[in-house]
């Protein structure tokens, strides 16, 4: 973007986002109940979004009796990851999306996005992290696969590994031990690729290998660039491994960033990113369980049957058909990852689930930027969440990381990608 042009964009935005409605930290409704507010229609939303800065000598701050280390730096955006049986850590890296921008608004949002994205380009790739004796310092970084089309979603089931590009789904045969591909995946099926105003597609692999889960996020907002460009869109497909067979196996998840199978019962999870422009507290991103055939929504209402009038023509029946999510993570804290906690982390993040979040860009107080976990009773989320990792975005108003996938390895290290600083993370016990 030439100067000018960036100068005009930029002090649009400023003019226009003082028109929008502010919201502290304080007034997100997070839970299985949150209590939402009206919806607010102004000119534009507010946008902002940090000053990045580098860590330095700082490190994200974790709770007491637990400690964080940078395994990994220099990588090229890191997205999801993958702990493969023996140890080791795949790191899909890479950025995608070509969406056409609609309306002044579109310009500008994407300009202030810009402004709190790594400026790094995307590796397009797979890098293997390995800590061969055990001592938490992972001496090999290698790249395992290139030439990707903006990998994101990774799962491993039936002796191989699964990537989930912005445009199909492939997969490698994997040895134990290996430390790169043996030559080019093997494309399984095509993933919806046109416009893809949400690129990434998110994976999970059920306990016995037979399916494969993809999110596949909205071609809009809200439904703007007409529901024709919906088809297959805002939905989780059920794949078959051996096939390539697939179906719509829940629909109406406007962008499900992050699946995940619950370990005990096989239960289908997801976190999603809900809608924007009516607020600063709505519509609440969530983390929910995934019903076979169940419809969340999206475009035609928010968080069960609260109508979002901008989607027309009106749809009743899917309406009352929608089904509420199961825990609100807050407004616009754009949750990217989630995976479940094991016995190993210890303490009181036991039971439940790790939510890493990217973080607000249209809100003037931001939000996110941090990893939380939701405990669990009895297999569903209960109480409040609890701050894992934090200080991705500093006391003095700056963003120094932004975390998008969590995992969990064998030791109970709970693994965190920062797109930002292009640094994996990694948080252990230490009491």
């Amino acid at each position: 973007m030439s100067t000018p042009r960036a100068l005009s964009v930029l002090g649009l935005a400023v003019l226009l986002a003082a028109c929008g409605n502010e919201g502290g930290a304080d007034t997100q409704a997070r839970g299985p109940d949150p209590k939402l507010p009206e919806p607010q229609r102004g000119l534009l939303p507010s946008m902002k979004i940090a000053e990045p800065a580098p860590w330095g000598d700082r490190t994200p701050t974790v709770p007491q009796g637990y400690t964080i280390t940078a395994i990994a730096t220099d990588l090229r955006i890191p997205r999801q990851m993958l702990v493969l049986p023996n140890g080791d850590i795949l790191v899909a890296e890479g950025r995608g999306g070509n969406a056409p921008k609609l309306k002044p608004k579109d310009v500008i949002a994407g300009y202030i996005k810009a402004q709190g994205n790594t400026q790094v380009k995307g590796g397009n790739r797979l890098t293997l992290l390995r800590d061969a004796d055990g001592d938490g310092k992972y001496e090999l970084k290698t790249v395992f696969a290139e030439n990707l089309n903006a990998p994101y979603g990774l799962a491993f089931a039936n002796g191989r590994i699964y990537v989930a590009n912005q445009d199909a789904l492939v997969s490698f045969p994997y040895q134990d031990g290996q430390t790169q591909a043996s030559g080019a995946p093997d494309k399984l099926v095509d993933l919806p690729a046109a416009i893809n105003h949400h690129w990434t597609k998110s994976l999970a692999a059920s306990a016995d290998g037979r399916y494969l889960y993809v999110g596949i996020g909205s071609n809009s907002n809200v439904g703007e660039r007409g529901m024709d460009v919906e088809v297959d869109r805002a939905v989780i497909w059920q794949i078959d491994a051996q096939s390539g067979a697939h179906k719509n196996y829940a629909t109406g998840v406007r962008n499900p960033t992050a699946l995940a199978i619950q370990p005990d019962s096989g239960q289908l999870w997801a976190v999603a990113n809900e809608r924007d422009e009516i607020g600063p507290d709505l519509v609440p991103d969530y983390l929910t369980s995934i019903r076979e055939g169940g419809f969340y929504g999206w475009p035609y209402s928010y968080w069960g049957q609260n109508v979002d009038t901008r989607a027309q023509p009106q749809d009743p029946a899917k309406v009352a058909a929608a089904i509420k999510p199961d825990y609100s993570l807050g407004s616009h804290v754009a949750a990217l990852g989630v995976t479940f906690s094991t016995a190993a982390v210890g303490g009181q993040f036991t039971d439940g689930v790790f939510v890493g979040e990217h973080g607000s860009w249209n809100r003037d107080k931001p939000v996110g930027y941090r990893v939380v976990f939701v405990p669990f009773q009895q297999g569903r989320p209960a109480g409040e969440p609890i701050d894992f990792a934090t200080g991705f975005f500093g006391d003095d108003g700056k963003t120094r990381g932004r975390p998008v996938g969590v995992a969990v390895d064998q030791r109970g290290g709970v693994i965190i990608a920062d797109d930002l600083a292009n640094t994996v993370w990694r948080v252990t016990r230490t009491q």
